[in-house]
């Protein structure tokens, strides 16, 4: 485990055992991604599942979402993250988020990781039960990715 491995699960622990007490809003199933300009071979069957907590953080104005799922080099993998929605109705939603990803043994793939926690961040689109991400991959080994999946209200 690298030295940042410890801080990123404690920080996950902290926000979703507060969010815990409350119940996640929503589940998504991550299904897959889309490596954009990939100059190599990557997984694109991603399964994974993501609890969210709906305006939780920061005063009622950022989602949290907290999840597990294979990545794209074949090993499991988590994530934290926040969202900002700039637009949200019932059907549809556009959200900016940001986050941290921990890919254990494969933080040298990266060109701006610490140790084995990779930043996440881009936008995110919602439209009824799919949602798609847009990330910025930075052109080391592809341009964006865009992942993609279901997600339902546990309402």
């Amino acid at each position: 485990m690298t030295r940042f491995a410890g801080p990123v699960a404690a920080l996950a622990i902290a926000a979703t055992s507060t969010a815990a007490q409350a119940g996640p809003d929503r589940v998504s199933i991550l299904l897959g991604s889309h490596h954009v300009g990939a100059t190599r071979d990557f997984e694109e069957f991603n399964p994974g599942i993501i609890l969210v907590w709906d305006e939780l953080v920061w005063r009622g104005r950022l989602d949290l979402a907290a999840g597990a799922y294979r990545n794209s080099y074949g090993d499991g993998s988590l994530a934290l993250s926040l969202a900002y929605p700039f637009v949200r109705t019932e059907d549809w939603g556009l959200d900016l988020f940001g986050g941290v990803s921990w890919y254990p043994g494969n933080g040298d793939q990266f060109s701006h990781a610490i140790g084995d926690a990779v930043p996440i961040a881009g936008l995110q689109a919602r439209y009824r039960n799919v949602f798609v991400q847009a990330i910025p991959a930075g052109g080391q080994s592809a341009d964006a990715v865009l992942s993609f999946g279901l997600t339902f209200s546990m309402e």
